[in-house]
């Protein structure tokens, strides 16, 4: 286990992450994923720490409105977010990440174009 820090582009959202460095990170091809080129990697609620104030953040939802789709209120980036997928957990975007490491880490497509068929893949993602 490792920590990580990362944030937004203009530094009012940073965070921490403990994560496995043999984690897996998914590219998903979902509408919001791809036009943003969000690269996740999921981890536990326990395993990441907000380090700025929340009023930084700005909460975006649509569909079902279960996902927590967080973006800094002055840049725009959505650094993490809470997933449907896993709401006991959050989604990194590893290109937001303070380091280049996560490139060396292991990348599978997931289809989340047809998310209703394949979203209990990564279920087990945010379990401790």
């Amino acid at each position: 286990m490792a920590i990580y820090s990362g944030g937004c582009h203009c530094g009012n959202v940073k965070f921490e992450i403990d994560v496995d460095e043999s984690t897996t990170l998914h590219s998903c091809n979902c509408s919001i994923c791809s036009m943003t080129g969000y690269i996740h990697l999921i981890v536990p609620k326990t395993s990441f720490k907000l380090l700025t104030e929340n009023n930084n953040l700005t909460c975006y939802q649509f569909n079902s409105k279960v996902a927590q789709h967080y973006f800094c209120s002055n840049c725009g980036i959505k650094s993490f977010y809470v997933p449907r997928s896993n709401p006991d957990g959050y989604s990194v975007n590893a290109r937001c990440l303070d380091t280049t490491d996560w490139q060396q880490w292991s990348l599978e497509a997931f289809n989340g174009q047809d998310w209703e068929s394949h979203a209990h893949k990564l279920s087990h993602l945010s379990a401790e």
